[in-house]
């Protein structure tokens, strides 16, 4: 019953930004099982700062697993020193709530995952991480098992790669857009093997979190790390030690953020109809996807249009065999992306866009044949036809609102995170006072 009078506790601070969002019942098979998997201290600082939000609002979900993932070759260690800042400001954190988890406690789900991109099948070695998620995937629970993505996808794919059977039990809440781009083979893989997999595929929603919505006063995203988050506690510290790229002002970004504060919302499992600060999603259309086989079927791509996020592979056929050991990458956007090279001797090329734009790429390769090819394509964004085109194939896959009403900008499905801006930071800077043992 607590618990579903913190759920209405929670629609009612979604009106207006002096409402809280209550602690989680004191019962625990009552709260979401949560597993994050994160690139913390890889290619964005937005992971740092979402573990911190992650850790404030410990008491309202039983963490069952953090994992240690690509892109950047996440390691576990970063996740610990996270768990070190936690630990200093835990004393005061009990105070609010005995349902705050030990330092130790999730010192002991922490876990390495996998340090690379999948290869050209989507899966490859069994990891720690991939093995905690059908470990916990198994228990004997009666809630859902949610998993957090907020880097790649490769210890989700191998945990359903060697234990199929955990799918049902499993909702995945994937932070997509420039993630996607890093773990193409181990999404294209989910696509192909679990189209019926329950995921939320937020490849620009969650954009919402940092980007418009209401930005005045101490709402700013420096105005509110300033005010309400530097200083608070080691936690607070923590946050605002990594709160920059490049600038001299730290900024508050927490782009991973939203997969956390969705598991506090009303309809978990409509994405549709979940009121919550997380955003609101439709029925993904089919995912999009798009081959470009060189030289055999399509000239190398030029004026060529894909769909923004979707898949896109290239199979480079090249009239001489690779020798042995040859590599090869994709350099695009400034970035490298590792060939594949199948036992027919074609190389495979997959990537991502990020943005709608006109994208050129060129090849680099010790294989003579492929060095040097390059190409291009346009990306644009899937319009509000697409929206309406549920896929009967991927029946529980969702994806963000294209309805021009909720876009921010180009950034599809944001305004329905910004729309509740002032609540959901006034609550994080209420939650942020714990770490200094202010009262409730």
């Amino acid at each position: 019953m607590r618990y579903f009078l913190c759920i209405a506790a929670l629609a009612c601070a979604l009106a207006g930004p002096g409402d809280r969002v209550l602690a989680a019942a004191d019962a625990p098979d009552a709260r979401p099982r949560v597993i994050v998997s994160t690139d913390i201290g890889g290619t964005d600082f937005d992971d740092f700062q979402s573990m911190v939000h992650l850790f404030v609002y410990a008491d309202c979900f039983d963490i069952e697993g953090i994992i240690s993932s690509p892109p950047g070759g996440g390691r576990k260690q970063r996740v610990l020193e996270a768990i070190d800042a936690y630990e200093r400001d835990y004393a005061k954190l009990r105070t609010h709530s005995p349902r705050y988890p030990s330092p130790d406690a999730l010192r002991a789900v922490s876990k390495q995952g996998a340090t690379e991109p999948a290869a050209l099948s989507g899966v490859g070695k069994r990891t720690e991480g991939s093995q905690w998620i059908v470990t916990r995937a198994r228990r004997d629970d009666a809630r859902p098992l949610w998993v957090l993505v907020w880097g790649g996808l490769e210890d989700l794919a191998q945990a359903l790669h060697d234990a199929p059977d955990i799918r049902p039990r499993l909702r995945v809440y994937f932070i997509g857009g420039p993630n996607k781009k890093w773990s193409t083979t181990a999404y294209d893989y989910l696509a192909r093997e679990h189209p019926d997999l329950w995921i939320i595929e937020n490849n620009s929603t969650y954009r919402g979190w940092f980007l418009g919505g209401d930005q005045s006063g101490d709402l700013g995203n420096h105005a509110f790390l300033e005010k309400h988050v530097a200083g608070r506690g080691a936690l607070g510290e923590y946050f605002a030690a990594h709160s920059s790229a490049g600038s001299a002002r730290p900024a508050m970004k927490m782009g991973d953020t939203p997969s956390l504060v969705y598991l506090l919302g009303t309809t978990l499992e409509d994405p549709a109809k979940n009121e919550s600060w997380g955003g609101r999603f439709v029925r993904a259309w089919d995912r999009p996807r798009r081959t470009f086989r060189i030289p055999e079927e399509d000239p190398p791509p030029a004026n060529d249009r894909v769909e923004t996020f979707s898949i896109i592979e290239l199979i480079y056929r090249p009239a001489t065999a690779a020798p042995s050991g040859a590599t090869a990458e994709l350099v695009i956007d400034r970035q490298s992306f590792p060939g594949f090279v199948d036992a027919d001797g074609a190389w495979h090329f997959f990537f991502s866009p990020k943005e709608s734009k006109r994208w050129s790429y060129t090849i680099k390769s010790t294989h003579a044949a492929v060095h040097g090819q390059s190409g291009g394509f346009i990306s644009t964004a899937a319009g509000p036809e697409q929206s309406a085109k549920p896929s009967a194939h991927f029946r529980q896959w969702w994806t963000d609102d294209t309805d021009p009403a909720l876009s921010e900008g180009v950034d599809a499905g944001a305004k329905s995170i910004n729309r509740h801006r002032a609540a959901y930071l006034r609550d994080f800077a209420e939650r942020m006072q714990r770490c200094v043992g202010e009262a409730k």
